[in-house]
């Protein structure tokens, strides 16, 4: 090296020296602490450059980044809460409202009740979702998408268990329920099925049983409550009454016995659940109130105040209004001429006006004692061609039953319920 050039170098050198001495020592901290980074990342054959085409953020960057935070906020609906209180932290006012205004096809803001569970889904402390239980079958989803929100009506997905259970009957059907450890909508529940065939007040015995195949729901590892009965064996006064759940081509779902007859009837054996007959059908009867006699064409059926009262069948209300004797009442028009009445009703159902259609079993009103009443009951008559009839002289008749082309499939599922239900029975009476 000529003389020239190493004279540049020591001139470069004492320069550089300067330059280093009046930079500040945590700059040249950082800079050694970059060095060593870069030295650490792996470099796989790069050739003769050590990070061909890319700076060194586009290799440490994806390493040290954390991954985005999500948080969700549980709890149950406060009394005073609405929904505007629930999301305004998230999200201004204004959008609520455009929200709600989307949502009342699907389902109000505004029906938002204390008590019932929601979720709401945060990205980085920004809203993400907001998930409402509308009631044990549905729950409401407002998903944001971009610029938008999604608002949509989904059902609550449950874990079914089917499991059997069987009881013998001291006293009562809700009384062998209860020491089932089972909750009172199975009581309810197996009514139903067999309204048309037993009175659960009048014709239960001790000694009567129950078995039935029950779909439970879970959720979470919780019971939640029940789904379908898929079959029922009712042994009442000796006499055995079976029942299997059958759904048609259309989708409706109905009860039959062995032999696919429908368990249907015209009439409901009752339209109320009561305790006692307080007053039978009669032509003549002493009224309490006005303490003379008159005829009683009806059946007052004593129950517990705001006891639901049922349409005994398919009908039409004819006339729906409130009289000083027979207090809040409604007439609905069925088939063949015949009429029914209920009387003395605390209050109506939602949504009864004249010329509604109502299907049997629908509640329409509650038991009370307006009108001309001693006490909490209904008064239930029924008339034919204009005529009155005893409620409890009426032969029923049959609905449909399965149809042929689905009897094969009935038959297999029929047996098949009978076998789990005989094989619990089995495993019962082994078991001490």
């Amino acid at each position: 090296m000529k003389a020239s050039g190493i004279l540049k170098i020591a001139r470069s050198w004492q320069y550089a020296k300067g330059w280093l001495k009046s930079i500040p020592k945590k700059i040249i901290f950082g800079s050694t602490l970059l060095f060593v980074l870069v030295s650490a990342v792996p470099v796989v054959d790069t050739g003769p450059f050590p990070f061909p085409g890319k700076a060194v953020s586009d290799l440490i960057l994806p390493v040290l980044m954390a991954s985005p935070q999500t948080k969700t906020i549980s709890g149950k609906v406060k009394s005073g809460e609405t929904a505007s209180s629930l999301l305004r932290d998230y999200m201004p006012l204004q959008v609520i409202y455009d929200i709600d205004r989307q949502a009342k096809e699907v389902f109000p803001l505004t029906r938002i009740r204390k008590g019932q569970p929601y979720k709401i889904s945060l990205l980085e402390d920004s809203f993400v979702a907001f998930e409402y239980e509308i009631d044990n079958n549905d729950r409401l989803l407002i998903q944001k998408d971009t610029d938008s929100f999604a608002v949509t009506k989904l059902p609550i997905e449950y874990q079914i268990r089917q499991e059997v259970v069987s009881v013998d009957i001291q006293s009562s059907l809700a009384e062998a329920v209860k020491r089932a450890k089972e909750q009172a909508d199975l009581t309810w529940m197996l009514a139903d099925i067999f309204a048309w065939d037993i009175d659960f007040i009048r014709d239960i015995r001790p000694g009567d049983t129950f078995k039935a195949l029950v779909e439970k729901k879970y959720r979470d590892g919780r019971f939640c409550g029940y789904a379908d009965i898929r079959a029922a064996f009712f042994t009442n006064q000796g006499t055995t009454y079976q029942a299997f759940l059958h759904e048609d081509a259309r989708g409706r779902k109905a009860y039959y016995d062995e032999k696919g007859h429908s368990l249907e009837k015209a009439f409901l054996k009752a339209p109320v659940n009561y305790s006692r007959i307080s007053s039978a059908f009669s032509n003549r009867r002493f009224h309490p109130i006005l303490k003379k006699y008159r005829s009683h064409p009806g059946i007052d059926y004593a129950a517990p105040r705001n006891t639901p009262i049922k349409a005994v069948a398919d009908g039409v209300i004819s006339s729906i209004y409130y009289s000083k004797t027979t207090g809040r009442q409604i007439t609905l028009r069925h088939f063949s001429g015949y009429e029914t009445a209920y009387f003395h009703m605390n209050k109506y159902a939602k949504g009864m006006k004249k010329g509604r259609q109502v299907t049997q079993g629908d509640v329409i009103g509650y038991v009370g004692k307006t009108g001309l009443a001693t006490g909490y009951h209904l008064c239930f008559r029924m008339r034919k061609n204009g005529r009155p009839v005893n409620p409890l002289d009426q032969a029923p008749s049959a609905g449909k039953p399965v149809a042929q082309a689905e009897m094969d499939h009935f038959t297999f599922l029929a047996g098949k319920y009978t076998e789990m239900i005989q094989a619990h029975q089995k495993l019962a009476r082994s078991t001490p």
